[in-house]
């Protein structure tokens, strides 16, 4: 499968500070612009509008479930987060609980927030490497605060289960996901996202 991904290597005296990666993403708002722990840019297009319908799917119910329980807030694709590596990713989805996201100055949240989501929701494209998204799971679960992963493969039809220092479990054409204990009475309706 090809993958609709750039890698950048940078060297060390071009890596840009914390405020001016914000800035090449504000200015480069059609593409999504990730680094991982190397410094490396991964620059990927956006997704096929087949796959943003059901991501966004995944996140309003994701967002309607926060909504209720009230401890934590749900953020979308379009939100990036700083990892302790330096990385910066940006989930599909993602939740946090309101203590770690209420810990952050205000600076802090209104760019990329120095945290890792609790949990994070990661669908594949028909452009994206199973290989790859697996290698991003892994970077999370190394996280501090992260306790939850789910990585969607439609085509497939499986739900990757991350959890931290516990191997992967592998869900195949489920009706729904839980997401107990950690977003407890969180069921993703699977049937929408398939």
């Amino acid at each position: 499968m090809l993958e609709n991904q750039i890698i950048l290597q940078m060297p060390p005296d071009l890596q840009m500070t914390d405020e001016q990666f914000f800035e090449f993403c504000q200015i480069n708002r059609d593409l999504r612009i990730e680094t991982n722990k190397f410094g490396e840019l991964l620059i990927m297009s956006p997704t096929g509008s087949e796959t943003g319908n059901r991501n966004l799917g995944i996140a309003a119910q994701l967002y309607f479930w926060s909504e209720q329980d009230g401890t934590g807030l749900a953020f979308s694709s379009s939100t990036g987060f700083t990892l302790s590596t330096g990385a910066k990713k940006s989930p599909d989805a993602s939740w946090i609980k309101l203590e770690r996201w209420n810990s952050l100055s205000q600076e802090q949240k209104e760019k990329f927030a120095p945290v890792c989501p609790d949990f994070v929701v990661e669908l594949m494209s028909l452009s994206d490497s199973l290989k790859t998204l697996q290698a991003k799971m892994t970077e999370y679960m190394e996280e501090p605060g992260v306790k939850l992963g789910w990585l969607i493969d439609r085509k497939q039809q499986k739900v990757y289960i991350y959890r931290p220092n516990l191997p992967t479990e592998c869900l195949e054409n489920s009706d729904n996901v839980s997401g107990d204990p950690v977003l407890p009475g969180f069921v993703l309706n699977m049937q929408k996202v398939w």
